[in-house]
Order: structure tokens, then sequence, then C-alpha cells
């Protein structure tokens, strides 16, 4: 287990210590759960309560709480952004793999860096290029001339397709598929003619995937992701999308083909966006919408029907359907109002 001193968590994350500095922290915790040896954060003042009968080795917290907690204190101006720091810094989750495994299958024209591992397993084909420090874990395939950047981490059972590239600091978790076809096929007479994808799938640095994820490759030209991106778990990205630096998308969204999404934005779960159309930078989309049309302009948008009690969804569900049958009889209401209005002045 890691265990740092309270004086050199304060240096890592950027706050200023108050109280003990040679407390010791081995974990994170809620405030609520969190016992001697733990940190916590504070940030909502709604938790007040919670803070004042925390029993943390420390919380991290804004100035104007410090009055109100007789505890050690790390203060600093973002306590969520110095839980996630802190988090890292006490972060226990093993490498995907430590050592290239006797059953790894890798082609003797592949280049692997210095300190790179491979897990049981894996298959690395013709021409892979994998910089230093990056780990791969047990089962993992990675197609010829593919590249992937230093210090990444490819979780079991990743698929990377032929010819992706890859950038540094990429974390992509167990499942995903990175390269495959996307979904390009021509009517003919009543059956599909598949039409290959000739495109690759590009990822900069610092990007995380999730879980199952598919990335589809470009019909023609690439499927670009910008450097910090984040992409949740169970997400479908088609051919030839391109995702702006620093967007995050939550899970079990699709985007459909030739998509551009700007940088900055936050994509809720479960939102499905149309293809062949832009969104711009900083746009946050809620979870669960529907996005038929391009965004143009900065701001939250939403879509959908809250949640509502059984009967009262089947209330508005009725009105809906009739919403074009109202539409009809308004308009004719207007028309009759109009020409009493236009009598009663002659």
């Amino acid at each position: 287990m890691l265990h740092i001193t309270l004086a050199e968590l304060a240096q890592k994350i950027g706050a200023t210590c108050h109280g003990n500095p040679d407390c010791v922290i081995q974990g994170v915790a809620s405030l609520t759960s969190a016992g001697p040896t733990d940190v916590a954060f504070f940030s909502n003042p709604k938790l007040a309560e919670q803070l004042i009968s925390c029993q943390a080795g420390a919380v991290i917290l804004p100035e104007q709480a410090l009055p109100h907690y007789q505890g050690n204190a790390l203060v600093m101006a973002n306590p969520y952004l110095g839980f996630a720091l802190a988090a890292q810094a006490l972060d226990t989750t093993p490498s995907p793999s430590d050592c290239i495994a006797p059953s790894a299958v890798v082609h003797a024209t592949a280049k692997l860096g210095e300190g790179v591992t491979v897990g049981a397993n894996a298959v690395i084909e013709e021409g892979v290029e994998i910089a230093d420090n990056t780990a791969i874990g047990a089962g993992v395939f990675i197609g010829k001339h593919a590249k992937i950047g230093a210090n990444g981490r490819i979780w079991s059972n990743v698929s990377i397709y032929h010819n992706v590239q890859i950038g540094q600091n990429t974390v992509i978790q167990s499942g995903a598929v990175i390269g495959s076809d996307g979904f390009g096929n021509a009517p003919d007479q009543g059956k599909w003619v598949e039409i290959p994808q000739l495109g690759t799938v590009i990822i900069g640095d610092d990007v995380r995937i999730g879980a199952n994820t598919c990335i589809d490759r470009g019909a023609l030209e690439n499927t670009i992701i910008h450097d910090g991106v984040v992409i949740d778990n169970l997400c479908q990205v088609a051919h030839n999308c391109e995702i702006g630096a620093h967007t995050a998308i939550a899970g079990c969204t699709t985007l459909a083909g030739s998509l551009k999404i700007g940088q900055h934005c936050m994509i809720g779960g479960a939102t499905v966006i149309n293809g062949h159309m832009e969104i711009c930078d900083n746009v946050i989309v809620t979870g669960m919408s529907m996005v038929m049309r391009p965004i143009d302009k900065p701001g939250v948008y939403s879509s959908g029907i809250p949640l509502q009690t059984n009967k009262e969804w089947r209330k508005t569900a009725a009105r809906t359907l009739r919403i074009d049958d109202m539409h009809k009889r308004i308009n004719q209401l207007e028309k009759q109002l109009a020409a009493m209005a236009s009598e009663s002045k002659e």
C-alpha cells in the first residue's frame, strides 16, 4: 500500500498544508467513509454537516471552509481537482503487464521501445512501432504498421487495427476496438455492396478511451481524436468523425459518420448525434439528447422528456400525439379572431 505524508501530498497537488505535516495518508475516501489515514475533499456547502463530523486524516477544501474544520487540511481553490491529483498520487492500479510474456507473438519487424511490456497471448504484427514505457495487456491485438506513443496503457483484449496512430500517455480500457471498418455500403438491386474503408484512426496525446468503445476508421479520410479527449465506455464513433481537443463524451453515446465536434465540449451519456455536420467549441449536451442539427453557438442544449410518473407520462404522450391537430385548431382560431377584429374596426 502506498503512503505519503500530508506535506508531501500538499506539494504534489499544489495545496497549502494546515495541521500536522507528518500525518500519513494511504488512501482517498468520501467525507462520510474516510478514516484517519484517508484524505477526503469538500467543495459543496450543502455537505457542511458531513465536513464537521468527518474523521479523515485530512480534507482538501477551499480557504473559506477552513474556519469550519478543525482537523488537518489541504487548502486550494479547486478541491475537486485536488482530489483527482491526490487519487493519482495514491493510485495502486497495476500495470496491464510487467514483462514481455513468453506466449506473446511479436513480429520480428516490430519496434518496441525501452520499458515496453507485453501481456500473455498478445499479438503484435508486422511493422508495428511502440514507444518507450508503454504497457500492452493480455490478449491485445495490434495490426500491421500501427504506431503507439510513449507511456501508454493498453488494457486486455483491446483490438487496434492496421495503420492506426496513437499518441503519448493514452489509456485504452479493455475491449475497445480502434480502427474497425465504418458502416459503408452501397445498395445494388436489393443487396448491399461493401465499401472498403481506406482511411485510418489518428489519436492524439493524453486521450482516454473507455471499455468496449468502438472507433471506426475513415472511409477515405481519417477519423481524428485530438489531444486530451475523454471517451467513456460503450461509445460508438463512426467513420470520419473528428473530436476536438479536451472534449469529454459520456457512456453509450453514438456519433454518426463525418460528424465534427469542437474543443472543450461535454456530451452527456446515451446521446445520439447525427452525422455530416458540426458542433462548435464549448457546447454542453445533456444526457439522452438527440442532436439532429448543427450547433453553432456555445451553450447548454437538451432534448427528450424528463422522468415522470407513468400516469403523468401517459398523459404527456397522449397530448404529444395530438399536437398536429392542436396546431391546426389554433391556426383556425387565430384566423377567426383576426377576422372578428377586422370587422369590429369597420
